[in-house]
């Protein structure tokens, strides 16, 4: 229950303490993992002082047990090593410390270790922190990467020294941190955080030389896979030898056998790339003149055709045959004119000669009624009736006599 306190009626620092003695007391003994980072054990003293620190968090408490407790262990266990012991909180009232006080320490076992990361690792791939379509591409030519690794390391200089053997104009942005221990796990992760927030970082290498399991271990941890699974940056992993793989290896966008494999994977080869242009502009300059050719072989077969070579042959060709043609419908016309001419003349001289004029100029006459109307038979007229006679030189009139035939005749 919270305490009722003012300004006016506190309690005692030292009530406060025996509170906080209070409540952890109730806690009981507890199994606690950790990796012991300090190790005392004075020549004659019966009680032994260890620091376990959590590998993961930048979190440490003191750790008290007697003698024999360690001694127990004491040929396998050292500095650096993981451990699981039961132990029982402790409060030390004078000095307000917290601590731990062992009653039994067991050493944590490569096997033990290897299944609980391969717990780990199903559990994440579960996650989808795996997956092969989260994963970014490594960009072609970075213009600034991001570098994490020991200060002064071998995986350092392999990485620098064969990045800019491949392209000499590379930068790196450096964050040098531990690369194993107690402080490893938060320090990589702090750096990992600022280079993904480094406006101008284009790929980050997490870098680290060969090394038992144990010292590999921070890459394997599951904070640092989860921070890098968050950043926005491509992280390339580069963490000891071909036949290690912790766990940031698979979550790594770009996984690197070594440090050297990796700047070769993240950087280009001037050389190689030059090459490669070179190549490209010889295609390029083939296939170009491969189409000169074929056009120049086109267009001087186009020319060599007859109506390039002469081009004015079709239409001296077309005019011979135009004149051809105007000249023979001038004979046709001609000829169909003369035809026509004849023709008329012999109508006209059939008219002329079957016409009644002609008849008239050999001496016949035609006898006309006054109204105009041709006599054609005696019984046509009447005993003095007035006739005009037409000749062929004019006309006169006759007048109708009878006759003792009694057919009239004309006077």
């Amino acid at each position: 229950m919270a305490l009722n306190t003012t300004a006016e009626a506190p309690i005692p620092v030292g009530e406060v303490s025996r509170l906080i003695g209070g409540w952890i007391e109730r806690l009981g003994a507890v199994w606690v993992e950790g990796q012991i980072t300090q190790l005392s054990r004075r020549p004659g003293a019966g009680v032994v002082f260890l620091t376990l620190r959590d590998p993961s968090h930048d979190i440490s408490i003191p750790v008290t047990c007697f003698r024999g407790v360690f001694e127990k262990v004491a040929d396998v266990v050292g500095e650096g090593a993981r451990v699981v012991l039961y132990a029982k909180p402790e409060w030390y009232g004078p000095r307000g410390t917290l601590s731990l006080r062992a009653t039994e320490i067991r050493p944590v076992g490569m096997g033990e270790l290897l299944a609980r990361l391969e717990q780990l690792k199903r559990t994440l791939a579960a996650e989808g922190l795996f997956a092969l379509d989260r994963k970014r591409p490594v960009p072609f030519l970075p213009q600034l990467i991001g570098l994490v690794t020991g200060r002064a390391s071998a995986a350092e200089r392999d990485v620098r020294e064969n990045a800019r053997l491949r392209w000499p104009a590379v930068r790196f942005e450096v964050r040098n941190v531990p690369v194993q221990g107690a402080s490893a796990v938060p320090r990589i992760i702090e750096a990992v955080r600022a280079l993904d927030a480094h406006p101008e970082v284009d790929v980050i290498i997490v870098a680290r030389g060969g090394g038992s399991v144990e010292d590999l271990l921070p890459f394997s941890d599951e904070r640092l896979v989860r921070t890098v699974a968050e950043c926005g940056t491509p992280v390339v992993s580069a963490i000891g030898h071909e036949p290690d793989t912790p766990l940031l290896d698979l979550v790594a966008d770009l996984r690197a056998s070594t440090p050297t494999d990796a700047a070769k994977r993240v950087v280009p080869d001037v050389r190689e790339e030059l090459a490669r242009v070179q190549q490209v502009r010889d295609r390029a300059l083939r296939v170009i003149r491969g189409l000169l050719d074929r056009e120049e072989r086109g267009l001087t077969a186009a020319l060599s055709r007859p109506s390039m070579a002469a081009p004015y042959r079709m239409v001296d060709e077309r005019a011979a045959e135009v004149a051809d043609r105007a000249d023979r419908g001038r004979r046709a016309l001609r000829h169909a004119l003369e035809r026509a001419d004849a023709d008329l003349a012999h109508t006209l001289a059939r008219v002329v000669a079957l016409s009644p004029a002609a008849t008239l100029r050999r001496g016949y006459a035609v006898l006309q009624h006054q109204d105009g109307g041709v006599v054609r038979a005696a019984d046509d007229v009447s005993p003095g009736e007035e006739l005009r006679a037409r000749v062929a030189e004019g006309g006169f009139t006759v007048r109708v006599a009878d006759r003792p035939a009694g057919r009239p005749v004309a006077d």
